[in-house]
């Protein structure tokens, strides 16, 4: 399905219209601020595209999903908040991309991208209520045809039904009458008690897609008289194109043309096979602009500086140093962490058609604003005649979020006068991320005579995520990313300290899933089991003790504790970790056991508190993709750097975690009346604590670097 016209101007929520479609149909959106002054009247075709829901006079009923669906089941999780509230099935509604609008931005985020667990807690309330307003005027409507109260009135399965039990009509054949009743003030959600959709574990929409390979992702798109590029990059990091040629390049069959772009050497042809064979005969020289010599051993060696020393100080709670000097036991512990990259399924790509009368880009993208912002901004065009089309993602977890690849095939495009497909090679993906950035922890405890933690001092070095990104977002020298989950500790310790001691390298780093948790969670989490062990007490039990003044938390280790208290399977250690992150909370136990020499994860219990569970299914299903995520990252590999550049190719060098090596996993939800929280971060984070904590107790000494190596 295509998009509809992109549009741009708009401030959120600014009114709520109703637009009668050209069809007879109804349609629920919001409206340019300057003709809710006017009032100008619509015009129906003009008004649709900003439209949540439209209800046509066919009957069809359409959601503009504006959020990416990359296997978190985002697209059924929001269908269903709307559905809910329209008195629809599932089966009823179809979605089709929202167009890029600030409209559709995610009020967390402030752009229209997903990420970070956000997108089912900013359409909690924004699509139950556009549901609930499309029911209430489909409600009225029926009431008036009938010269009936609206009271005598029920809407059930895209119908509104009278109580005479005979009289009923469908949504399509009220849709032009609704579209010309006031907008009522306000309307009445649903109460909870009354949900027939949330709360239930629903089929996802994209799977019968997936399924049938109907399913469109960025590689499949085809435009007519569309060309394939590849792009050599240089190797070494931050190096530019010195010289090239391209002559073996051109002898490829197929191959149209080999020039220079901004990010290297590009090959265009006929055929994907024809570009990429290409690229792999091209003949490149590098120049370095920086320090070539950028290894691992030495980016380390760089952050460890930033252990000693003065550092900004982002918490400060009571006087660590001087429970620290009275403490009868102190301990310090450090933790590193590697760069890891994202390895999504899908490798990067981008299809750019620019001419000179609009430009239409189709892309696995997470960030549908800043793809229509850098497009604008290279192509020049008019905000209204760019328009983005989100195709399907094979994985993102916050590299999408990225536009380098976006940037080629606009750049290809706008060149050529054609459209434009701009295909990564694995080996391009690895060696050219936006990675999650190394970091180095310094840890310190102090006990008192009972064992008790009574100091805890936390310092967090690495570079900054938001340098880049966002930097305006730093503050005093902090970077808030980086402190994710070590600002918000739950545990009540009477003296507390935390700083942030930036260390920017020349590696590229970005956002990766659970962003500053996954790296703050190992540190802090690995750092109370030592405490635990040195004092003597049980790490559940000590952790209840810690968290007496948070009874939610609590909740969770009690859901756990029998679990924890069960006999330890033989030649297994058991370990567990807590982790709160967009707005969810999950404890995560972990029995692990050393086979043939490697650390084999045999089985995790995870209990997660995530507010109002909207699809358990599919929540389930983000605990146990979270966790395999994390096991990969807590076990098998890292970007690594030698001479300048990336070591690892692809999933040769990289493996992930292998089909005979899931663990079993058992899921508990809490049950709550609290908003959603996000899902997709929470699990990942927690896996690497719970590992390692694992192993302490099984082999007696702590592991404190990624990936564990025995």
């Amino acid at each position: 399905m295509a998009d509809s016209d992109s549009t741009t101007g708009l401030t959120r929520r600014d009114l709520l219209k109703i637009f009668a479609l050209s069809g007879g149909g109804l349609a629920l959106g919001w409206v340019w601020p300057a003709r809710a002054e006017t009032n100008e009247t619509p015009a129906p075709s003009r008004f649709e595209p900003n439209a949540w829901v439209n209800i046509h006079a066919d009957g069809r009923i359409q959601l503009r999903l504006a959020r990416s669906e990359m296997g978190q089941g985002v697209m059924t999780a929001l269908a269903m908040l709307l559905a809910e509230e329209l008195e629809v099935g599932l089966d009823q509604i179809r979605i089709e991309p929202a167009p890029v609008d600030p409209v559709y931005a995610n009020r967390l985020l402030g752009e229209q991208a997903t990420g970070s667990g956000t997108s089912t807690r900013d359409g909690w309330e924004t699509l139950r209520e556009a549901g609930a307003l499309a029911r209430t005027l489909m409600i009225a409507a029926a009431a008036r045809t009938w010269g009936v109260p609206e009271s005598e009135c029920r809407a059930r399965r895209a119908r509104v039904h009278h109580a005479d039990g005979v009289r009923s009509l469908g949504y399509g054949e009220l849709a032009a009458a609704a579209a010309n009743l006031p907008v009522p003030a306000s309307v009445v959600l649903k109460d909870r008690s009354d949900w027939t959709l949330i709360g239930t574990s629903q089929p996802r929409l994209d799977t019968p897609l997936k399924v049938r390979g109907a399913a469109r992702f960025g590689l499949d798109v085809r435009l007519p008289g569309m060309l394939y590029a590849a792009i050599r990059r240089c190797p070494v990091i931050g190096a530019e194109v010195s010289a090239w040629s391209g002559r073996a390049a051109r002898e490829v069959p197929g191959v149209i043309d080999v020039f220079a772009v901004r990010h290297g050497i590009a090959v265009v042809a006929e055929t994907s096979w024809a570009a990429l064979a290409g690229q792999a005969r091209l003949e490149v020289d590098c120049r370095p602009r920086v320090d070539t010599a950028v290894a691992t051993e030495r980016l380390h060696s760089r952050l460890r500086i930033g252990l000693s020393g003065r550092a900004p100080v982002v918490l400060k709670e009571g006087d660590v140093s001087r429970a620290l000097a009275k403490a009868a036991l102190e301990i310090e512990s450090v933790y590193e962490l590697p760069f890891q990259p994202h390895a999504c399924m899908e490798p990067m790509n981008c299809t750019a058609d620019v001419r000179p009368d609009g430009c239409d880009i189709h892309v696995p993208t997470q960030s549908q604003s800043a793809t229509h912002a850098l497009a604008r901004r290279l192509t020049g065009l008019p905000a209204e005649r760019i328009r983005v089309h989100t195709t399907f993602l094979g994985g993102g977890h916050g590299r999408r979020r990225e536009q380098d690849f976006v940037h080629d095939a606009v750049e290809l495009s706008q060149r050529l006068g054609q459209p434009v497909q701009v295909i990564w090679t694995r080996a391009d993906d690895f060696q050219h991320d936006y990675y999650r950035p190394m970091t180095l922890h310094r840890l310190r405890g102090g006990l008192d005579a009972a064992g008790e933690p009574v100091a805890w001092f936390h310092r967090v070095v690495g570079p900054s995520v938001l340098a880049r990104r966002d930097p305006g977002r730093i503050r005093d020298g902090i970077d808030p990313l980086m402190i994710d989950g070590a600002t918000s500790l739950p545990y009540g310790f009477a003296h507390r300290r935390l700083e942030y001691r930036r260390a920017d390298t020349p590696v590229p780093i970005g956002l990766w899933r659970g962003d500053g948790h996954s790296h703050n969670a190992f540190a802090t989490e690995c750092f109370l089991d030592e405490l635990a062990r040195a004092g003597g007490h049980d790490p559940l039990e000590l952790r209840r003790r810690l968290l007496a003044g948070s009874p939610a938390h609590l909740a969770l280790l009690d859901r756990l504790a029998e679990h924890w208290a069960a006999p330890v399977p033989e030649g297994c250690g058991r370990g567990l970790a807590l982790v709160e992150a967009a707005g969810s909370r999950l404890a995560l136990l972990a029995e692990v056991a050393v086979e043939e020499g490697r650390v084999r994860a045999r089985r995790f219990v995870a209990v997660l508190d995530c507010g109002q569970v909207v699809n358990p299914d599919a929540v389930l299903a983000q605990i146990e993709s979270g966790i395999v995520f994390g096991l990969t990252a807590t076990l098998k590999g890292a970007i690594t750097f030698s001479d300048g550049r990336v070591e690892q190719t692809g999933f040769g060098d990289y493996p992930l975690l292998r089909f005979d090596e899931m663990p079993q996993v058992e899921s508990i939800l809490i049950d709550s009346d609290a908003p959603p929280g996000g899902v997709s971060p929470i699990a990942t984070p927690a896996v690497a604590p719970a590992v390692a904590n694992a192993l302490l107790a099984l082999l007696g000494r702590p592991f404190r670097s990624l990936p564990i190596r025995l």
